[in-house]
Formats: C-alpha cells, structure tokens, sequence
C-alpha cells in the first residue's frame, strides 16, 4: 500500500463518486476505479458498494477513512516539520556561554529573542568556562558559544567578536587603591605594580587575563600572580576574601557589592573585554545559520544603541 492509494481512497470516500473523485485528483475515472479494486484485493475487504448514483463506503470503509486521514495528517505535519528544520526554524540548538559573557546584557537578550521569534528551535544551554566551552564547540557537543577572548583556537573554528566593553579593577572594599582613588577617579595602570593578582584562566593560557600580564610586562610592571581559577565568579569571591585584585568586564560590576568595589583603569592602559560567538565553521546551515544571524542582528542594534547613548 503506497500512500497515493490512500489518498486516491479518501477522494473517492469524500466525493461519493469515482468521476468526480477523478476530476479532484486530476486523473482519468476508469485508473482511478482500477486503483480503487488493487487496494481492496491488497486489503481482502470491500471498501465501497457501488450504485448507479455513487458509491458508498462499507464499515471497513468507513474504519479505514478514519485511519488514512490520521495518516495523510501526520505525514503533513511531517513534512512541516521538515520543512522547517530546512529553513533553520527547527531542531535542537546547544549552546554556550561563560559567566562573564553571560553578566552582559546581550547574552540573555539574545536567547530570548530566539525563543521568542522561533519557538519550534529547542534551546540546550550550558555555562563553562572559556577554554572548556571551545573544546565543545570543536568536537561537536555544542553548536556554538559566547564567550570573552579565545584561549585557544583551534582549527575550524571562527570567532566573531560581536561586542566590546571596558574592563574595570575588582578591589577587595577596604583596599588601599580603594581608598585612594574615588569612584568617578580612574586608577592608573602604573598602581598595579606588584599587586596580587586573581586571573580567571587555566594555568598559562591566553584570553582576557593572558592580554592584561602581557600588558602589564610591556609597561615594566612586576606581575605577582596569586591565584589562577575557572571560573569569574571564583575570582570575585578570592577578591571578596581580601586574596588580591583582578580586573572584570564592566558588566560584571556589583557582584559582592558589600565586599568588593570597582574602579576604572586609566584610559590608556588599553584593555577591553570583548564578547565573542565561536562557532565551528561547517555548521553553516540549519538551526546554527539562523541564530548566527539572529546574533549579529541584535549586535548591530545593540552597537547603534550604545553609539546613540
């Protein structure tokens, strides 16, 4: 039984005759009436009584209509799905993101607005750290991430900066620089010298905190690293302790509000925290395709806000 019987069963049953059913489905009657006789030999049942006026269906008949229209619907609703999933408004999309990604606004803007313009895209979220999100877009097990400066890049990725926003220092709240500068008053880099320093990385990699020591070695400043972790918040809650000081995107100022206070960086000490998309470069199409785009959408906008502000 191929599923053009089936449809060929239900015009003739919603017709109540085989020419009129014929000219439905833009066929010849004496084809249709042979198709009609292969599917109830095929089913060893009669499906119709024939009269001079029509045909009426028989109760195998009328069981089978109920049958064939669930079938015929589901592989409609079938088709709609796939139909979607080709154009890149269905399916599963896993994506990434770090703490400190995340602390700007524009991470959760962006994952509600796709919830909100493609509801059929199934979101799986997860939050890593920086190094550990680029070893899952790499192998797969997300479709892509957001994250701060790459601290590796390995080949077949890409990483689009789509954002950027000063950095400012975390000081624990009774810190000498903390009394020393007032909030509307920058700190200049040449006070960082010797200063512990929390840096959220794994031990020697690149990214964020890997540019700030480079910056601070270009500058003849000595670099006193006192503890290295994955995590931003670990490192907010080290200068909370009084363990030592570190610098955070300005998005993420506030958090231990009652324990750590921040303070801008001389203009000139050049560094800025950027948020990154990194996604692998064959997964252009699909789901993927459709939130890359969504995503530079909302950045462009969300560049135009920040430059009329």
């Amino acid at each position: 039984m191929e599923l053009r019987h089936l449809r060929y069963f239900l015009a003739v049953a919603e017709t109540g005759h085989m020419t009129r059913a014929a000219e439905h489905l833009g066929i010849q009657q004496p084809p249709l009436s042979q198709q009609i006789r292969a599917l109830e030999r095929e089913l060893s049942l009669e499906l119709f009584t024939r009269h001079p006026k029509g045909v009426s269906l028989t109760e195998a008949g009328v069981q089978l209509r109920v049958e064939a229209r669930r079938i015929l619907d589901g592989v409609a609703a079938l088709e709609k799905r796939m139909a979607s999933v080709a154009r890149g408004h269905s399916g599963l999309l896993a994506v990434g993101f770090t703490s400190s990604a995340a602390a700007h606004g524009f991470t959760p803007q962006v994952l509600r607005a796709c919830r909100r313009d493609y509801p059929d895209i199934e979101l799986q979220i997860t939050e890593h750290n920086a190094a550990e999100l680029i070893e899952s877009v790499a192998d797969g097990r997300l479709h892509c991430a957001f994250l701060r400066v790459p601290v590796t890049r390995p080949q077949g990725l890409r990483f689009e900066v789509l954002l950027s926003e000063p950095v400012v220092l975390a000081l624990p709240i009774d810190h000498p620089l903390a009394e020393r500068y007032a909030e509307t008053e920058p700190v200049p880099w040449q006070a960082l010298d010797g200063q512990p320093l929390i840096l959220t990385r794994r031990p020697g990699a690149q990214g964020l905190y890997g540019e700030w020591l480079e910056l601070m070695q270009r500058r003849g400043l000595r670099v006193r690293v006192h503890a290295e972790v994955s995590r931003m918040m670990t490192n907010i809650n080290l200068v909370a302790s009084g363990a030592g000081i570190s610098v955070v995107p300005a998005s993420m100022q506030g958090a231990h509000r009652y324990a750590v206070t921040y303070r801008r960086v001389s203009e000139d000490f050049g560094l800025e925290a950027p948020i990154t998309l990194a996604y692998r470069e064959d997964h252009d199409s699909g789901v993927t395709s459709t939130f890359l785009a969504l995503t530079r959408r909302s950045a462009e906008a969300q560049r135009a806000r920040d430059a009329a502000a």
